[in-house]
């Protein structure tokens, strides 16, 4: 997958702060990817920022540390201003173009 540098950025800084959230709690790599039931070699992708890792992968470690809900609530687009301004236009089903 070929992903633009400014996305690789954002990704090196997810990794590491998945590492510190980890760190932080005091949990070995192995056990967090047991909670997470994942591999320790997906993880340590997790950790490093590769755009490879499944959506699913990296949620289940972030439910794993116990910030499942503080990553959803961040996709919420009423957490926004132009969400919130948006949210009460009616919005069509699907994007035609």
């Amino acid at each position: 997958m070929s992903v633009t540098r400014q996305v690789e950025r954002r990704l090196d800084e997810i990794g590491s702060s998945i590492r510190r959230w980890r760190l932080m709690q005091s949990l070995k790599a192995a056990e967090v990817a047991e909670r997470a039931g994942i591999s320790r070699s997906t993880l340590q992708k997790i950790e490093r920022g590769d755009a490879g890792v499944s959506l699913g992968a990296v949620m289940s470690v972030m439910q794993a540390l116990g910030q499942l809900d503080h990553v959803a609530a961040s996709f919420d687009p009423l957490s926004t201003d132009v969400g919130r301004l948006r949210s009460t236009e009616s919005l069509p089903e699907r994007v035609r173009r």
